[in-house]
């Protein structure tokens, strides 16, 4: 492979460490939907909370009945409402993550024009 080495650094800067931040990006974004579980904190929304039911018994009593119901009922909206902070979170690091790597992956696409711009603002304050 006998190419300029200006030619192979343009094609390291903006295809193969593009593709590499690409990948730890996704990584990220993935690790952090994984880490709050997001996916099963959705699918068990309403699910009592650390499965904490009470059993309706032999027999019929409309007061026991009536507070079972209510019983199971504030479980389950215990539970949806810890569920909907804990999504909440995971979203917000989400949005959090997603934004730090767009900064990162704008900032090394225009690193060489900084670092030009940059230098050529350090000549100008020199003199």
């Amino acid at each position: 492979m006998s190419q300029n080495v200006i030619i192979q650094y343009f094609i390291w800067h903006f295809h193969d460490v593009p593709k590499e931040l690409g990948k730890a990006w996704k990584n990220y974004l993935r690790f952090y939907l994984s880490f709050f579980s997001v996916g099963a904190l959705l699918r068990t929304f309403l699910a009592p909370w650390h499965s904490y039911q009470w059993d309706y018994g032999r027999g019929f009593s409309v007061s026991r009945y009536a507070e079972t119901f209510i019983s199971n009922s504030f479980s389950r909206v215990l539970g949806a409402i810890i569920r909907s902070v804990l999504i909440l979170v995971g979203l917000i690091f989400e949005v959090f993550i997603f934004l730090i790597g767009a900064i990162v992956f704008l900032s090394w696409i225009f690193l060489p024009v900084i670092i030009i711009a940059l230098f050529a603002f350090g000549i100008k304050f020199l003199f």
